[in-house]
């Protein structure tokens, strides 16, 4: 099943895409999703292009520590960062993914502007009477 999550309706400049696999996607789960990775990645929306959600069940009506959640943030001028949790709880698995996913977009965001920094060539003034 894949589920598109409209950015229309929420701010933001980024597509959410969900995948979802081994059961149903509610809409307390969906608006879940949908609004930790806005509150994770609201700093850097300018830079994300869009987010792909894959929500799995891995051993689906067993039970057990198995609900996994991978986020694939896509950014502009970056390589993606992917990210993901698996817990007892698919609640706990998309907040513990999306505040990983924000700080590693906020680290390789912070690394660019620094070798942006630094890769500035250096000016002299030469005087020609010196």
């Amino acid at each position: 099943m894949v589920v598109h999550f409209s950015p229309q309706r929420q701010s933001g400049p980024f597509d959410l895409f969900s995948l979802i696999q081994n059961f149903d996607l509610t809409p307390a789960l969906r608006s879940h999703a949908e609004r930790r990775l806005r509150f994770a990645l609201t700093r850097a929306d300018s830079h994300v292009q869009r987010i792909v959600v894959r929500l799995c069940d891995i051993n689906g009506p067993r039970g057990g520590e198995d609900k996994r959640c991978q986020l694939q943030v896509l950014l502009t001028g970056l390589p993606d960062v992917v990210v993901e949790d698996t817990e007892a709880d698919l609640y706990f698995a998309i907040d513990r993914a999306a505040d990983r996913a924000g700080r590693s977009v906020m680290r390789k965001l912070g690394r660019k502007q620094s070798q942006h920094r630094h890769s500035r060539p250096l000016t002299w003034d030469a005087d020609p009477s010196v």
